[in-house]
């Protein structure tokens, strides 16, 4: 199926808040759906750079790069987005937005790994030019490893029994030869849900580096906000928004600060101020099942 871009008008609003003007950044391109609509109500003099691993979402980006002078593509991960940006001379934008979904596409692929719906090649690699696959990472890893990751990125109960039976059952290669082992390992499914769900994302987090590109990102977004311009995110899972959830907390409240001998005090520390947090409406819901666990939270940079 095509993509379809989550909470696409709620996170262009939230953005831009009324302006048509600056410098903006896409963190998470995609197919576009998000840059193409922030680029409809951006004048001629605005400019977009937009980020992505994948080499399919970079080859959409580069025609859009071809029809749109304003929009820029960069192949990198969010995690260096002030190093990236620097290159283009870059220091200080007026918004950031990112979508942490994973695109249709790329579940809906067999090639890419990323689902057990469908058997295919077990890689899930983002950017599947480098790095481990999924099969490779699974042969070289130790049990204890496996059955950490499983519990922690994919909040599977049954960690351990999941990730002993994967050692067992030795070198994979295909997603239909995972998804049968730890549907025969499990013993006790959820309804409405396969069991692999939670494994298949554990491991895709981990090949990824998802949550530790998102603790990157985030310090990085509010060193580049001038005052008064937006970051917002959209997360899919309790993982993902947690991170968010917990940092804009954390630079939106007082420090504070104790001296031996004296009352507590608290220093003005804040550099973001929370501005939305929303999630998607029943309507959209229906229209695209995918965005049920969407939220999208939006902080604004303080002076």
């Amino acid at each position: 199926m095509s993509h379809i871009s989550v909470l696409l008008h709620e996170t262009i609003d939230a953005l831009l808040a009324e302006r048509n003007t600056g410098i903006y950044v896409d963190a998470t391109f995609g197919r576009g759906g998000h840059s193409r609509l922030l680029l409809s109500r951006l004048d001629a003099d605005a400019k977009l750079y937009a980020f992505d691993k994948d080499p399919q979402a970079l080859a959409v980006a580069a025609e859009l790069a071809q029809q749109d002078p304003r929009f820029h593509i960069i192949h990198a991960s969010f995690a260096d987005l002030k190093t990236a940006l620097a290159v283009e001379n870059i220091h200080a934008v007026d918004g950031i937005m990112a979508d942490l979904g994973v695109s249709s596409p790329q579940l809906d692929q067999a090639e890419r790994g990323f689902s057990f719906m469908h058997d295919g090649p077990l890689d899930m690699r983002m950017d599947y030019s480098q790095g481990l696959t999924a099969a490779q990472w699974l042969q070289q890893v130790d049990e204890t490893h496996l059955a950490n990751v499983i519990y922690q990125y994919g909040e599977e109960r049954y960690s351990r029994r999941i990730a002993k039976a994967i050692k067992m059952a030795g070198a994979m290669q295909r997603t239909a030869e995972l998804a049968e082992v730890v549907k025969q390992a499990h013993p006790k499914w959820e309804k409405h849900k396969h069991p692999a769900t939670r494994t298949f994302q554990a491991i895709r987090i981990e090949i990824n580096k998802e949550l530790e590109d998102i603790q990157l990102f985030l310090p990085q977004a509010v060193d580049l906000l001038k005052s008064q311009a937006r970051l917002a995110v959209i997360s899919f899972h309790s993982l993902e928004d947690r991170i968010i959830k917990q940092f804009i907390q954390k630079e939106s409240s007082l420090a504070e600060m104790q001296d031996w001998g004296m009352p507590q005090q608290q220093q003005d520390t804040r550099r973001l101020k929370k501005i939305a947090r929303i999630r998607a409406s029943d309507t959209e819901v229906q229209a695209n099942p995918r965005s049920r666990s969407a939220w999208l939270r939006v902080a604004e940079r303080l002076d």
